[in-house]
């Protein structure tokens, strides 16, 4: 096979590791294709994804369907194989035994427990091993797991839904319907492709959200619901509170946090996750995500409101913005999208860069990375 074969299977493999995307954490969204000789040419034998909760891998997978046809085939892969025993023993092992003769991997995995053992277990094994195919593409299908163990925090996607006049919400934050359903669908679609979603308090208050993928065929995608709740003011009675024993909700709030508030909120199944304090009083955002990501989050969605997302920023602790600009105007006294922050501080700034912009429905989507 050459390097134009190579590269066409690795994005099959990278296609099927982003069918796991936000359910298989706390391990990486993984994909995995191998590929034998025949008289006809190369022929897929056996392909596979991390499974929901992170096991079986997708090379173990892979090499189930593939079963003897896996032998002196070629296995694509999109990050470097486990070679550690944990819940299952390591990947890198039974690939050997498989008898694949040649490993082509997007990505070495940074993670101490691997990093580049599981290709030298490979290599000396005598598997030929190739590092890099589709490597750039896999650092952004894999970037909440890459984060998680080389910074110690989940992968930021910040959204927001935008007026014409640049608002997100009316007057003492009134929810407006600003985007149109098209917009409203996608936006249940990245809920499901995230681990976790994050909402500030006054977003609660203001409009008692569940926070769910509603989207048929995604209801089992749902993701963590964290709050940032300096007070602890999350009502019982809340959508949040009224669910919380069938879809996770942690709260992220001050480390003097009221015991009886919180013994209210435990009890319908609600965790509390304290945290330090800024001087200002709120929430050390940095801190919190770091709290997110011992407990195993690597992708963490956010979706407002304009304090959180503006402090989020002013922080530096966005990877990834995505903002629904919309024909539909607000009142002048309504919720400017990042409160005193411009919002083309961001757009402008030499921190980001804009990957695309495209019509959804009446909508446009504006998407953009930190360089």
């Amino acid at each position: 096979m050459d390097a134009n074969d190579d590269a066409a299977f690795m994005q099959i493999a990278l296609q099927l590791g982003r069918r796991g995307a936000g359910n298989t954490w706390p391990n990486p969204n993984v994909g995995c294709v191998i590929v034998a000789n025949s008289p006809f040419g190369p022929l897929i034998a056996g392909r596979g994804w991390t499974a929901r909760g992170g096991r079986p891998h997708a090379e173990t997978r892979a090499l189930e369907k593939a079963g003897e046809a896996a032998r002196g085939a070629t296995l694509y892969v999109t990050l470097e194989p486990c070679s550690h025993f944990g819940q299952t023993p390591p990947c890198s092992s039974a690939i050997i035994k498989a008898g694949v003769k040649r490993v082509v991997c997007a990505l070495e995995d940074p993670d101490k427990r691997v990093a580049g053992r599981g290709i030298a277990q490979l290599r000396g094994a005598g598997i030929e091993v190739e590092l890099g195919v589709g490597a750039r593409t896999a650092r952004r299908d894999l970037g909440g797991h890459l984060s998680r163990v080389t910074r110690h925090m989940p992968h930021v996607r910040l959204k927001l839904a935008i007026s014409k006049n640049r608002k997100i919400a009316g007057r003492g934050g009134e929810q407006i319907r600003i985007t149109g359903k098209e917009s409203l669908a996608l936006v249940h679609a990245m809920r499901a492709r995230h681990d976790a979603i994050m909402v500030g308090a006054g977003t609660v208050r203001a409009d008692d959200p569940e926070l769910t993928c509603r989207l048929p065929g995604l209801e089992k995608d749902q993701p963590v619901r964290v709050i940032v709740d300096t007070a602890l003011s999350l009502k019982s009675c809340s959508k949040l509170c009224q669910s919380a024993k069938a879809v996770p909700v942690w709260v992220l709030t001050g480390e003097g946090f009221s015991q009886v508030r919180a013994a209210r909120l435990q009890k319908c199944g609600v965790e509390i996750l304290p945290c330090p304090l800024t001087k200002e009083g709120r929430v050390n955002l940095q801190s919190g995500l770091e709290k997110l990501a011992e407990k195993g989050i690597t992708s963490l969605f956010v979706e407002g409101g304009a304090r959180l997302a503006a402090s989020l920023l002013q922080a530096g602790l966005v990877d990834e913005a995505d903002f629904f600009f919309s024909e539909v105007e607000i009142d002048e006294d309504g919720i400017d999208a990042l409160c005193s922050m411009e919002l083309e501080s961001v757009i402008n700034s030499p921190e980001f860069t804009r990957l695309s912009t495209r019509s959804v429905g009446a909508d446009m989507l504006h998407s953009y990375i930190r360089n």
